[in-house]
């Protein structure tokens, strides 16, 4: 139906005679001239009907409405110098139409596609309308490029891509799995997969080598800007691999990404920190280091304070911890503020010590020692208009809401460097964690997670064990993560040992793959990249959902197709399926 795509007509075509098909983005009626900005997935061109050129095609042209889908035949030409575009790249040409078919009309649009952006409830029910907007086609054409760049690196580096089940075996050791009922075995259910983790482990012991899958992954969580209930993850596994191999490899599949889509070189080294030094100085384990605003723990300042609520936070076992925000000056009102901020992200209370005049001000100076003053004065280096920000609180809690109160200090006083991405290795995490829900600790990533030494002769201490994962950390934000796996069956029993697994569960669960690692597994490892999340960031937008073609509301919902839906009871009946209204 058509010689060439609108975006694609040049000077090279000037003089020829061609067939184009698409959208009618914009109407102008001249008078005697009507000019159209016909628009398809390339761009636009402008298309000129003329009574000089053809008599009919210019009175019906008067027919023609926004979003018509048009084909048109005319002779491409350039256009008078004073009427081009720089801003397009068609903008030197036109064509003069001698003829042209409407091939569909359109109703009037909810909303405008070259106006401004409409509100999102109005984009996701009609996202087909959306999606034609050429800043939203952007986008997607950015996300076909990182799907091909992905894989042309990994295909080149010597990975085979490899499909894995979306109906398997629901192994609840992590978020909530979405459940599919089983027609064919009533009462009987599959899991969709959270990731395809157990069965790339059995790729490796098939004997793949170098596995990878650019794949759906399901979970049934609360939703929120960076979360879908179905999202798409880079999903690598290698075999007779140690840590630095992991992440060397996909070092390169990231620079390699961040240079097809921010069109910069990406040669960079991505330094690495230690979970307990980035908690030690940022308290989070995904550090945001466009900024600084280091944590300090002054615990040992005040051993032998008379203030009684540091007294009273060490002899509880807590740690005080504090950050000085420098040269702000900041008003009482300022402060109280900041106050309230940090109780209201979970604070019990926040000191701040102000120096001006070369005098500490605060209304906790006066139950301070002098040595305590001098050590915080030397410490922060404090001089005049710093304000000292102190926090008094067990150890997880005081780095917790320390790292979001800099956080918020960075936002909130312009300490973010605008324009630049910080990347950042986070290694040797913790293997497990305490999970306050199930009063037991858990697997800080996965029960497959091996450690740094062996926790054969394990002496109680949970916290001290220290795992072979790793996480990839741009801007403050987690973009990927991953560890060496357990490739011993007596290893990874011992594993759900230490998470009070017991045998007979471990079987039930996970019986297919403990039986795989008694049968030659080599050693093994890999990492996952949230894809969305990646193209979100490199693409400088807020939320994945400007990413994804067809994404969830924050409730879960398709306010275009109307998912999820009622299910007619003659399905029901068929899955053995009864609904129980609360």
């Amino acid at each position: 139906m058509r010689d060439k795509h609108c975006g694609l007509v040049s000077g090279d075509d000037i003089g020829k005679v061609i067939n184009l098909a698409g959208w009618v983005f914009r109407r102008r009626d001249h008078g005697g001239l009507i000019f159209i900005d016909l628009r398809d997935i390339t761009g636009i061109v402008q298309v000129v009907f003329s009574p000089d050129i053809s008599q009919g095609a210019h009175e019906r042209a008067g027919d023609i409405k926004q979003e018509y889908v048009l084909k048109i035949t005319g002779k491409v030409e350039k256009r008078p110098p004073e009427t081009e575009n720089p801003n397009i790249p068609t903008g030197t040409v036109e064509v003069l139409v001698s003829s042209f078919e409407i091939l569909n009309t359109s109703k009037p649009l909810p909303f405008q596609l070259d106006e401004e952006e409409p509100n999102e409830s109005l984009r996701l029910k009609y996202r087909y309308l959306d999606l034609r907007r050429p800043e939203i086609q952007k986008i997607f054409l950015a996300r076909h490029k990182a799907y091909r760049t992905t894989r042309d690196y990994l295909v080149n580096n010597g990975f085979y891509e490899i499909e894995t089940p979306f109906l398997t075996k629901s192994t609840p050791e992590g978020a909530r799995d979405f459940i599919v009922p089983s027609r064919l075995n009533p009462g009987m259910f599959y899991a969709l997969p959270q990731s395809p983790q157990l069965f790339k482990q059995i790729l490796m012991i098939g004997g793949f080598d170098r596995y990878f899958q650019i794949v759906r992954c399901f979970r049934d969580e609360d939703l929120r800007a960076d979360r879908q209930p179905e999202f798409t993850q880079i999903d690598i596994e290698m075999s007779f691999v140690d840590v630095d191999d992991v992440l060397a490899i996909s070092e390169g599949l990231i620079m390699s990404l961040y240079k097809e889509l921010k069109g910069v070189p990406a040669d960079f080294q991505i330094p690495r920190m230690k979970y307990a030094d980035a908690m030690e100085l940022y308290g989070t384990d995904k550090p945001d280091l466009r900024f600084g605003l280091p944590l300090t723990d002054i615990t040992g300042i005040f051993q032998e304070t008379e203030f009684g609520v540091f007294r009273k936070t060490i002899e509880q076992g807590g740690i005080i911890k504090g950050l000085v925000l420098k040269g702000k000056t900041l008003s009482r009102k300022d402060l109280d503020t900041a106050v309230d901020t940090a109780k209201a992200m979970g604070a019990g209370g926040l000191i701040w010590i102000r120096k001006e005049n070369d005098i500490l001000q605060s209304p906790i100076v006066k139950f301070l020692k002098d040595e305590e003053k001098s050590s915080l004065s030397g410490t922060f280096d404090l001089s005049n208009g710093d304000v000292l920000f102190i926090v008094a609180d067990s150890k997880d809690k005081a780095n917790d809401v320390m790292g979001r109160f800099r956080l918020y200090l960075g936002e909130r006083f312009d300490l973010i460097e605008k324009g630049v991405d910080r990347f950042l290795w986070v290694i040797d995490f913790p293997l497990l964690e305490y999970s306050e829900e199930e009063k037991r600790f858990v697997a800080r990533h996965h029960p497959f997670t091996s450690p740094k030494e062996s926790i054969r002769n394990f002496n109680g201490d949970y916290e001290s064990i220290i795992a072979r994962a790793y996480d990839l950390v741009l801007n403050g934000v987690e973009i990927g993560g991953g560890s060496i796996r357990n490739y011993r069956m007596d290893e990874q029993m011992e594993m759900f040992r230490l998470l009070n697994i017991k045998e007979e569960d471990a079987v039930e669960k996970f019986g297919f793959l403990l039986e795989a690692l008694e049968m030659g597994a080599p050693p093994h490892g890999g990492i996952a990249f949230g894809f969305d999340r990646i193209l979100m960031m490199f693409l400088g937008l807020e939320s994945i959902r400007d990413v994804i073609p067809f994404p969830k509301t924050q409730k879960g919902t398709c306010l275009m197709t109307g998912a999820p839906s009622n299910i007619g009871q003659k399905q029901l009946n068929e899955l053995r399926i009864k609904t129980v209204v609360k």
